[in-house]
């Protein structure tokens, strides 16, 4: 695998998309059970999501707030973000309002994706203090939570770009190695939590050292549970981008309570 070929992580991605088509990748808990999202699955909502988001007004090198659990979602946002030529800013789920608003106001954030409705009790609050940010999408139904900025649903948003004439390829064309891919937020145990500026290069070079370790123990067809939060840098190379290099599966664990039941369900290789 020569990582050093590709400029960023969603050109990566698409290739490998591309490549594995109808394949599984991604593995969600739905109505009790794991089912899958195929590689072109994936591949079309990030496009789809991508263009919904530039359709906001995303622009490159803008900040995208994402806070989310681990889940299929989680992935398909980050390589929408990254694949506008924006940046990621994950947030911990365990994040306070003032978490919140400290990482939207020093990342200077200028959009909101959140997943679940309990996690919009604690962003909502903050995005009334961080004037930067534009608006929220919501994947999940916040009910009548009230919201200091519009929210915007998830699935029209996907709508809206799927509509938009695919110049996804294009876009992420412009992107180069040494632009900023993710602001991986520090747990702050030196003080309040400190962004880390990661460019797709970094990661590019981590998913490298990660397989030339791994590949002597003979890489194929491999499946992998995410567990750990993709806020934190080592699960989102070692748990997401890495899996997707090699073309891996990726399963998504419901939580550290069912960690058992979905080890057994999953059957990790790695």
């Amino acid at each position: 695998m020569d990582y050093g070929r590709w400029s960023s992580l969603p050109e990566l991605f698409f290739a490998q998309a591309a490549k594995l088509g109808d394949k599984p990748f991604l593995w969600g808990k739905r109505e009790g059970t794991y089912q899958p999202l195929t590689w072109s699955q994936v591949a079309r909502r990030v496009k789809d999501l991508s263009r919904g988001l530039r359709a906001q007004g995303v622009r490159p090198g803008d900040r995208v707030l994402l806070v989310s659990e681990n889940r299929p979602e989680w992935f398909i946002a980050d390589f929408a973000i990254m694949a506008a030529g924006a940046i990621t800013v994950p947030a911990y789920t365990t994040n306070l309002p003032s978490d919140h608003r400290h990482v939207l106001t020093n990342s200077g954030a200028a959009l909101a994706l959140g997943a679940a409705a309990a996690l919009a009790q604690r962003l909502f609050p903050a995005l009334a203090e961080a004037p930067g940010c534009r608006a929220v999408v919501c994947l999940d139904d916040p009910g009548e939570l009230a919201c200091a900025r519009p929210v915007l649903r998830w699935d029209q948003l996907e709508a809206a770009g799927a509509a938009l004439p695919d110049d996804v390829a294009e876009v992420v064309g412009r992107i180069r190695r040494t632009d900023t891919a993710i602001f991986i937020y520090t747990s702050g145990t030196g003080g309040v939590p400190k962004g880390v500026m990661l460019s797709h290069g970094n990661i590019l070079s981590n998913c490298a050292a990660a397989h030339d370790l791994l590949v002597s123990l003979g890489l194929g067809d491999e499946v992998f549970l995410s567990f750990l939060p993709l806020s934190h840098s080592y699960e989102h190379t070692a748990g997401l981008c890495f899996p997707m290099s090699i073309g891996a599966q990726i399963y998504y664990a419901e939580s550290v309570e069912s960690l058992l039941t979905n080890l057994a369900e999953a059957k990790p290789t790695i």
